[in-house]
């Protein structure tokens, strides 16, 4: 049992030893093979050492190729914009001649307008590919020789590609220099301008205003309607051109052509009517020209002033407006206009400067103030038509003239009141009596003043004056007030101018005659006139008809009163025991009776003058009733003692007095007698003579202005 034990573990033993040995065989191959492996992994890094030091320069030299790529692309994609920005500016050109011959055969206007409009397109495509060869040449072909010196220095690339790049920068560079300018200022672009500015002249020249000679001799024209110049496609092209003209460094040249020509339009539309009085304007000039003349300047300045402010500036001020106001300076189509505007409203100023600045005759008032009153109503418009910084010289001479004739016409006004007053010795009184031109002419003067049309402007004028001299702050009396104290004024210098005249009289009969006749007229010329309404009714009453009555009754007491204490009986009571003495004394008192008679019959015939017939009437009515009843009753009382057949009837001495009043003449030698005479009373043209004061009131006014 114990020895198959032992042997068994021997065998185990052995098999054990033989394993070992077996393992020690393996591990000398094993040691063998790894001492192999160790060589060829040695072979191995020593290869991939050397590779990984060939293979190091390649991410640089791959970097280095891209860097270079891009380099020689910055430099070359641009320089191939350039080329074809070239090719785009010869095609442009080309197309521009084609456009230019088009226009030149075009007769339709609309058509030729649209052709215009893509002419000026193409001009603007055209700058546009000059101005970007003219930007982007040299930084092109800096870079791209900057290029070909890099590329000929490391030569980084073979000659064939460095040699190509350097011909194409020649070339560049040729075509640069010799083109660009040639283009820009002397090629096809500067010859498109030049038909740009042409036809931007003609196209101003063509829009007219419409003939405002007779829109003004149409009285029912609507005098505020401006209509537009020009159609919308019109004003589109030009605008185009302007705005064309302006990027290509012909602005100025634009704004020169575009002022010339419409200065030229605007002036020719307003000489279509005739303006001729436009040429005279000093001062001294207009003092020469004959009063109906000047009138009739004066009148159509107004019109002229008025249709040149609110129909030819407006519609030329929208002009400029609509064709100029997209250019890069905002308010230079404002200038514009202004510099079309002053030249003409030079000389309308100035004309109406010398008539301010002419000799201060009373007639002028009339005309200054419709000068001062149409400015007055232009006013605010005129403002807005000329407004801004570059209207204000324009404005400003607005404001002189409106001075000018504010002074003018106050002081006219007044040198009419200081004239009236200055003819106190100048002029003799009418030797007949009669109303004076002087009173005439200033009655009617004041009346035409204070009608609707001129008391507005007149107290303006005095409202305006007293601000300048009172000061801004003060509280000047309402217009009718100060236009009432004027007017006042005026009348009481003419009172004492007549007062003056009535005083020279020789005769003692006319200055009553010539205070009744002048104070009647004034009253019944001025009452129910807007004369009258602005003195009031109580102040003409006061100041000219009670004194026309007073005068009234003083005349007929002192022509006429004597013919009546010649008839009186006090004188016949010594006699009333004595027939013989008082049919003596009574025929002696018909006898003086008829001669004073005659010879005042003689004195209204050749000296004595009563113009108003109405007033005529009543003088005539009044010697009537206070001279034939006392004539009846000395007939009717004295027939025993006098011949009464012998005498004039009471009837016959009232025709008679008609005659002297009435101006007719039956016999022919004015002379009236006893009933055997031939001769009959006369009734030459005699003048008539004023009458009763209590009379006068009935008179009704039938005043016809002289």
């Amino acid at each position: 049992m114990a020895a198959n034990e032992e042997d068994s573990t021997l065998v185990k033993l052995e098999l054990a030893c033989s394993d070992l040995r077996t393992l020690l065989q393996s591990s000398v191959k094993m040691g063998k093979s790894l001492e192999e492996r160790e060589r060829k992994f040695n072979f191995i890094d020593e290869s991939l050492s050397t590779a990984a030091k060939r293979v190091a320069p390649l991410p640089s030299l791959a970097m280095a190729a891209k860097a270079l790529e891009t380099r020689i692309h910055r430099a070359v994609s641009p320089a191939l914009a350039l080329l074809h920005s070239f090719k785009l500016s010869e095609s442009l050109q080309h197309k521009l001649t084609e456009l230019s011959n088009k226009l030149s055969v075009e007769k339709n206007a609309r058509k030729r307008l649209k052709k215009l409009l893509k002419y000026v397109e193409c001009v603007d495509q055209l700058n546009v590919a000059i101005n970007l060869i003219s930007r982007d040449g040299e930084p092109v072909i800096q870079k791209l020789q900057e290029v070909v010196e890099f590329l000929s220095r490391t030569k980084a690339t073979d000659q064939y590609r460095t040699q190509r790049l350097k011909e194409i920068l020649i070339t560049l560079r040729a075509l640069h220099e010799s083109e660009v300018d040639a283009m820009r200022f002397d090629g096809l672009l500067d010859q498109a301008l030049l038909n740009l500015q042409d036809e931007f002249e003609i196209m101003l020249q063509q829009i007219k205003h419409q003939n405002i000679g007779e829109k003004q001799a149409d009285d029912e024209a609507d005098q505020t309607m401006v209509l537009d110049l020009g159609t919308e496609m019109e004003v589109q092209v030009l605008r185009r051109i302007a705005e064309t003209l302006a990027a290509n460094d012909c602005f100025d040249i634009c704004i020169d052509i575009f002022v010339k020509v419409r200065y030229r339009r605007a002036a020719k539309a307003l000489m279509q009517l005739n303006p001729d009085y436009l040429r005279t304007y000093t001062p001294e000039e207009i003092d020469e020209m004959e009063w109906e003349s000047l009138e009739t300047a004066i009148s159509l300045w107004i019109q002229h002033f008025e249709l040149a402010v609110e129909t030819v500036f407006v519609s030329e001020k929208k002009l400029c407006k609509r064709v100029l106001g997209g250019l890069p300076e905002v308010l230079v189509w404002l200038e514009c206009f202004v510099k079309i505007a002053d030249k003409i409203m030079a000389v309308f100023f100035r004309f109406g400067e010398g008539v301010a600045r002419s000799n201060k005759e009373p007639q002028k008032l009339f005309k200054l103030l419709e000068m001062f009153d149409s400015l007055e109503k232009l006013k605010v418009e005129f403002s807005e038509i000329f407004e801004g910084e570059s209207g204000a010289d324009i404005c400003i001479r607005f404001r002189e003239l409106e001075k000018l004739l504010v002074h003018a016409s106050s002081k006219v006004f007044w040198e009419f009141g200081l004239q009236i007053e200055g003819t106190y010795d100048g002029f003799t009184p009418p030797q007949d009596g009669s109303v004076p031109k002087l009173v005439r002419y200033a009655i009617n003067y004041l009346k035409y003043l204070t009608t609707e049309t001129y008391s507005a402007p007149m107290a303006k004028v005095f409202r305006t004056e007293q601000v300048w001299k009172a000061g801004i702050l003060s509280k000047p009396e309402t217009d009718e007030n100060l236009l009432k104290d004027a007017i006042s004024n005026i009348m009481e210098s003419l009172q004492r101018n007549i007062e003056s005249k009535s005083s020279r009289y020789k005769d003692k009969i006319l200055p009553h005659i010539f205070v009744m006749n002048t104070y009647w007229y004034i009253y019944m010329r001025s009452r129910n006139t807007e004369l009258g309404k602005l003195l009031g009714e109580q102040y003409m009453k006061k100041k000219y008809k009670a004194v026309a009555e007073e005068s009234a009754y003083m005349y007929q007491r002192q022509a006429w009163g004597p013919l009546v204490r010649l008839l009186e009986k006090e004188d016949l009571k010594e006699q009333d025991n004595d027939n013989r003495g008082t049919g003596a004394l009574l025929r002696g008192k018909m006898e003086a009776f008829f001669n004073y008679f005659n010879e005042i019959s003689q004195w209204h015939r050749g000296g004595y003058s009563i113009p108003d017939a109405d007033l005529r009437t009543q003088i005539r009515e009044a010697t009537v009733k206070l001279l034939v009843p006392v004539y009846t009753e000395f007939l009717n009382t004295n027939s025993t003692l006098l011949p009464v057949k012998s005498y004039v009837s009471p009837e016959s001495l009232q025709g008679f007095l008609g005659q002297v009043f009435n101006g007719t003449d039956r016999t022919g030698n004015g002379r009236l007698k006893r009933r055997d005479s031939k001769d009959k009373v006369p009734g030459r043209n005699s003048v008539s003579v004023e009458g009763d004061v209590k009379n006068l009131r009935r008179s009704r006014s039938n005043s016809i202005d002289v």
